[in-house]
């Protein structure tokens, strides 16, 4: 099934390389501005833009990211290569950069960071959830509805747009998974897959430093799975000292930036003040909040992503069964501490985003669930219906990722008043052939459909030709059987 892969991983980096957001949101910007000053300054300082941030750390009367760095360092090859393709720098606009040219300038950067990060990340992430899900379920029809429903069915897509890490650490964690799920597959061997699995948590935690919580659950379910297993302390080791080499840049960046590797830029957040209380913010659980998360009309995960209501049905199915009990058991507890953290952190809401952003990162236990949920239904009826909710997702997601995945908290349900029927109704979209080759807005986005819409439908009918040639082999081999 080498071409299913080849065609998701296309179709999932094409549409989210060919959206974007905008450059000079702050939480974009500030990552991007570290970028330009690591690359172009040789430090981290990011002095000359502070006027155009409210997201910033000030240490020594210098001004710095107050995020983790793991964005910033990916996005530095997409910064220097605009660099020598263009031959400008920050400094070609003053000593205090803005306006319309500077605006471009940033808007290539971070485009490109986009498209070679996020973008990328996630089509792996889909095509490694695709694998995972026909290596559990045997169908590669319930492998492409997870898959599908992971990466263009949920704000994974529009997140995976900008610079910020909510997507990527999903990615992390998918690739995690997938890692741990065909490393214990045989009693032994795997070391590989092991490193895999520590590299991706590791890079997780860089990116944002709350995904060690949910990446502790994971690598706990690694060690239970080879806990019976001879080799098991190697495989840890190997997991461990992975995790460590991805740690690196963490301290690393740190270093240059604050002169020591155990400063984060979070300890030096200016205008936040509930930055400074608990842990960077960080405090007990508030279920109100878990429901709003859930729920709510302004924010809530189901009304932009409506196919993972499934997911708990798939996961309760898995459950029942001894066989796949441990995968949906990891899976509801690495999507519970998500959601308890988001709940717990004194900005929850996360300010300007479509949907609850701080939560994403349990879109990559639910679609699971997708996989679980096809394998139990049984009836073309139950399908069909699964796969008309996944188109409404998907087309919920187009308008988001194309129009604005940066929503103000200006209304009582911005996807539909603000995105939707503001901006997207209206044309108010981002897309490549409109943002540089003077095409209409609406241009760009018939283009995505008249090259995505049959590229699903192709994957649709190929899986299903896959299935239908599994089964009929194991008919085949049934009927051989004295």
């Amino acid at each position: 099934m080498r071409d299913i892969r080849i065609v998701l991983f296309a179709l999932v980096w094409f549409s989210c390389a060919w959206f974007g957001s905008w450059e000079l949101n702050a939480n974009n910007a500030t990552r991007m501005f570290a970028a330009v000053s690591l690359v172009e300054d040789g430090d981290a300082t990011i002095d000359e833009f502070a006027a155009l941030t409210i997201d910033k750390a000030a240490f020594a009367g210098h001004a710095y990211l107050d995020k983790p760095p793991g964005m910033t360092l990916m996005a530095l090859p997409a910064v220097w290569l605009a660099g020598k393709a263009t031959g400008e720098t920050s400094a070609t606009f003053g000593a205090a950069p803005a306006g319309p040219g500077f605006e471009r300038y940033l808007r290539l950067r971070t485009r490109l960071a986009t498209a070679s990060g996020p973008a990328m990340l996630t089509a792996l992430a889909a095509v490694l959830l695709f694998d995972l899900a026909v290596g559990i379920t045997g169908s590669a029809a319930a492998g492409l509805f997870a898959a599908i429903g992971y990466a263009l069915g949920t704000p994974v897509w529009g997140w995976s747009t900008t610079v910020l890490g909510h997507a990527v650490v999903a990615d992390c964690y998918v690739v995690a998974l997938w890692a741990i799920m065909r490393g214990t597959r045989h009693s032994s061997g795997g070391i590989g897959y092991a490193m895999i699995a520590g590299a991706s948590l590791g890079w997780a935690v860089v990116v944002e430093h709350q995904a060690v919580l949910a990446g502790l659950a994971i690598a706990g379910w690694a060690a239970w799975r080879i806990w019976p297993r001879p080799d098991r302390w190697r495989l840890i080791g190997a997991a461990t000292a992975a995790g460590v080499i991805a740690l690196v840049p963490l301290g690393l960046y740190n270093l240059v930036a604050f002169g020591t590797p155990f400063r984060v830029g979070y300890s030096g957040v200016v205008g936040w003040e509930g930055m400074h209380q608990g842990l960077f913010g960080l405090g007990m659980p508030r279920l109100r909040v878990v429901q709003s998360i859930l729920f709510s009309f302004r924010l809530g995960l189901i009304w932009v992503a409506p196919v993972l209501v499934l997911a708990p049905l798939g996961l309760w199915f898995w459950a029942r069964r001894r066989s796949t009990r441990d995968v949906a058991i990891v899976a509801v507890a690495v999507a519970a501490i998500v959601l308890l953290v988001n709940a717990a952190y004194v900005y929850w809401d996360g300010g300007n985003a479509t949907g609850p952003r701080f939560a994403i990162p349990v879109v990559a236990p639910l679609a699971l669930g997708l996989a679980a949920e096809w394998m139990r239904s049984n009836s073309r009826g139950e399908r069909t219906a699964m796969t008309l909710v996944l188109a409404l997702s998907i087309a919920i997601n187009a308008a988001i990722a194309s129009a604005d995945i940066f929503a103000p908290p200006l209304t009582a349900f911005p996807v539909w008043q603000w995105v939707i029927a503001g901006n997207f109704a209206n044309g108010y979209l981002r897309t490549v052939p409109s943002e540089w080759f003077g095409w209409s807005a609406w241009a760009g986005f018939y283009w995505w459909a008249a090259l995505a819409i049959p590229m699903m439908g192709w994957l649709a009918w190929r899986v299903h030709r896959a299935d239908l040639r599994r089964t009929q082999a194991s008919a085949s081999l049934e009927g051989n059987c004295p």
